[in-house]
């Protein structure tokens, strides 16, 4: 379980093809810290490490990841939000992430505040059934934040200076695909009642 509290930005290093699976090699400031078989969120992505070289982590991700997520469009040297699973004993400073990506996101607006950033970002929403509800949470490219201006397939984000500034989201441009990861209780509740709006 993750919380959507970005704890580092990585960068991906190498690329590793192998039949549908590809392999990515990640540079991080923690990654003396990692072990084999944890698991770690990439851009809101729950992946396992499997092996570390040259102060690098390895980890895999499958057909079934790839096709749900962003990660097939990585390219060397991509700034990756990155989070450690969470202690029991830890605070949930953001809501309850899974790193389970529902689907990906395109970003169709990104608006100037004086100082912070209103992102609004398209789905297909009669495609998936995932809903928003305003001042909902959603976790974007792993990150937690609380919705704003939800609407049928669309929502905005307001981001504030830090977290503009020490995650990825400072590199995104209009039309980038991002992974979204929607609220565990509000998938449940949709889920019983398909027909709730």
């Amino acid at each position: 379980m993750f919380t959507g509290i970005v704890e580092a930005v990585g960068h991906v290093r190498k690329i590793e093809k192998e039949e549908k699976n590809i392999h990515f090699w990640i540079e991080a400031p923690f990654v003396d810290e990692l072990k084999i078989d944890q698991s770690v969120a990439h851009n809101g992505v729950c992946l396992t490490v499997v092996d570390f070289k040259d102060n690098l982590y390895k980890v895999t991700a499958i057909d079934e990841t790839l096709s749900k997520t962003n990660l097939a469009r990585w390219q060397i040297n991509d700034l990756v939000n990155l989070e450690r699973c969470m202690p029991l004993n830890a605070r949930l400073d953001g809501h309850i992430v899974q790193g389970h990506v529902d689907q990906i996101g395109q970003l169709i607006n990104i608006e100037e505040q004086q100082g912070s950033f209103l992102l609004t970002i398209a789905y297909d929403e009669e495609k998936s059934g995932n809903v928003t509800v305003e001042k909902g949470s959603i976790c974007l490219n792993g990150i937690s934040l609380t919705v704003v201006n939800s609407k049928i397939g669309e929502f905005s984000v307001a981001i504030i200076p830090y977290t503009w500034e020490f995650t990825n989201l400072h590199q995104l441009n209009l039309g980038d695909e991002l992974n979204l990861e929607f609220d565990i209780v509000g998938k449940y509740i949709k889920r019983l009642i398909p027909n709730i709006n």
